[in-house]
């Protein structure tokens, strides 16, 4: 799991926190942490595709270097 996945869990469990809230403080409290959580998943979404991304560049330098058919093998 994802560190992202796991923020926007915690988000959706705030919501669910704020639909049930019967007092107006308490909801309101729980749609500040969904901001808050949603923010953060946001955030780290972005870091991840960014890292994904630079993974993905590494491996491509990589690979032809590994497979390539003409080098000779050891």
């Amino acid at each position: 799991m994802r560190d992202s996945d796991n923020y926007s869990s915690q988000a959706a469990r705030c919501r669910r926190e704020a639909d049930e809230a019967i007092l107006d403080n308490v909801r309101e409290r729980a749609l500040r942490s969904e901001a808050a959580w949603s923010a953060l998943a946001d955030r780290s979404r972005k870091a991840e595709t960014s890292r994904d991304a630079r993974q993905a560049r590494e491996l491509a330098d990589i690979a032809p270097s590994v497979f390539d058919p003409a080098r000779p093998s050891d």
